[in-house]
């Protein structure tokens, strides 16, 4: 189902490819460019360029809230790669699974699973992650995403907060997924865990969402005692991300054109969104609406039926959506994750119109 090519993809995850700023990073990468010393094109620093280390820093403080040394960041190959790096070192330190979200990402989970990490589900309710339950499943880490939890929207609450940074000063370790936080509409920026609790939470974020995933860029905090084997393992994976797009995005940060292109996203985003929920409560009446203050995705909930027999028969009429099912290891109610970002408000309509009609 996935790969099936469809007429209106609602992929969730997918930003808007058609928006990315081609000219400022022409002008950027040229900049560059000209600037480039010879010995700049050699191998360089495997946790990446003093430059985008700097400028990522400088990011994170302004929207994360995060006080970081650039030293202390390391540049990888987006989330995923972070995930592969940490659950290697893990597993080498002896924790052998990692705790997920329910409902959580069917992708992170697969990556983990990939290197041979078990990941138990602990339940996501209203108020985010249930730490009770983290606590007395013996896991040694978590992975969450707190600020906007994939695939419902939820916020951890302030009380879990507290609950999850004492369980990681208790001795377990958290690992961060900040996978779009930049992208709020009707709420104000909640802060990230890590700028709480910074040695004991591996932070992770990438342009995925803010730019395109094909630039496959991304960033990594550690702490202290994880970071210098997270770079020898970066090392071995790759020597490192490419130089070249890294100075063009550092370019683009430290100008204020990353800044621009956020705000145009941001105001092109809540336009699409609207059109989902309109049309969504028109064709879908009965649906719960999950998550639609931040991000690039809404989740649905139905009364009943199975979401995985909807989505093929949506994909069979042309709309592509991800069922809730397959981001579930614990039984939960029916539903769809629906991404808009990359449709138009047209084709938005269309596409929860054609999924009314086979529903």
């Amino acid at each position: 189902m996935r790969a099936v090519p469809a007429r209106i993809d609602l992929t969730p995850g997918v930003p808007d490819l058609a928006a990315f700023p081609r000219g400022a990073w022409l002008r950027a990468e040229r900049a560059v460019l000209a600037d480039l010393k010879s010995a700049e094109f050699g191998y360089g620093d495997p946790a990446g360029t003093p430059t985008l280390r700097r400028a990522v820093a400088a990011w994170l403080a302004q929207y994360r809230g995060i006080a970081a040394d650039p030293d202390d960041l390391i540049i990888v190959a987006g989330v995923a790669q972070a995930i592969g790096l940490v659950a290697q070192m893990l597993d080498r330190h002896g924790i052998h699974e990692i705790a997920v979200e329910d409902p959580g990402s069917l992708g992170s989970r697969q990556h983990l699973q990939n290197w041979g990490m078990r990941t138990p589900p602990i339940p996501v309710d209203d108020r985010g992650l249930q730490v009770d339950v983290l606590r007395t499943s013996g896991a040694g880490a978590v992975m969450v995403t707190p600020a906007h939890h994939f695939p419902t929207g939820v916020v951890l609450d302030g009380e879990r907060r507290r609950e999850l940074i004492q369980w990681a000063k208790d001795g377990g370790l958290v690992i961060e997924d900040d996978y779009d936080a930049e992208h709020r509409y009707d709420r104000p920026p909640v802060p990230a865990l890590r700028a709480m609790l910074p040695d004991h939470v591996i932070y992770t974020g990438s342009v995925s969402k803010l730019l395109a995933p094909a630039l496959r860029i991304g960033w990594m905090l550690a702490p202290p005692q994880y970071k210098e084997e997270l770079i020898a393992r970066k090392r071995l994976a790759d020597l490192g991300n490419a130089g070249l797009p890294q100075l063009t995005l550092a370019a683009l940060m430290e100008s204020g054109e990353l800044e621009r292109q956020l705000r145009f996203l941001r105001r092109r985003h809540r336009t699409r969104r609207d059109a989902m929920v309109n049309a969504i409560r028109n064709h879908l009446p009965t649906a719960t609406i999950h998550g639609a203050a931040a991000g690039l995705h809404l989740t649905i909930t139905l009364t009943k039926g199975d979401d995985t027999a909807l989505a093929a028969a949506a994909l069979e009429a042309g709309v592509k959506a991800h069922p809730l099912s397959w981001h579930c290891q614990l039984p939960h109610a029916p539903g769809l994750v629906l991404g808009y970002a990359a449709r138009t408000p047209t084709e938005i309509a269309e596409a929860i119109a054609t999924i009314a009609k086979v529903s």
